[in-house]
């Protein structure tokens, strides 16, 4: 199994709640249609006001995670020509977004 991590920060021009509408309502019906797209899940970061919390505040304000079977099934995904569409419409609603390839490891917990 192949999983990305998304880092996304919302565009200036965006509020909190512009923001996840767009990343619900046009976003996620487009991009969960990818072909071999076995999860797809998008997280939004919250005030924090827990316990440990670090001395400064966190720079995204979402992540969303998508698994793919193997590496060929993501280049598959990510070589379809709305593909670059779908980067255009997401680059219009961040102001920063990066990648990360993961290795998920699932800890047992007693």
């Amino acid at each position: 199994m192949v999983k990305i991590v998304w880092l996304l920060k919302k565009a200036d021009h965006l509020t909190d709640e512009q923001f996840k509408n767009w990343w619900l309502e046009s976003h996620v019906p487009v991009a969960r249609t990818a072909p071999g797209l076995r999860k797809y899940v998008v997280n939004f970061g919250r005030p924090d006001s827990l316990a440990g919390k670090p001395t400064f505040d966190c720079e995204w304000d979402g992540v969303a995670e998508q698994w793919f079977d193997n590496d060929e099934a993501l280049n598959a995904a990510y070589s379809r020509q709305v593909s670059s569409e779908i980067r255009a419409d997401t680059m219009a609603h961040v102001a920063r977004l990066e990648r990360l390839i993961v290795e998920e490891l699932e800890i047992p917990i007693n």
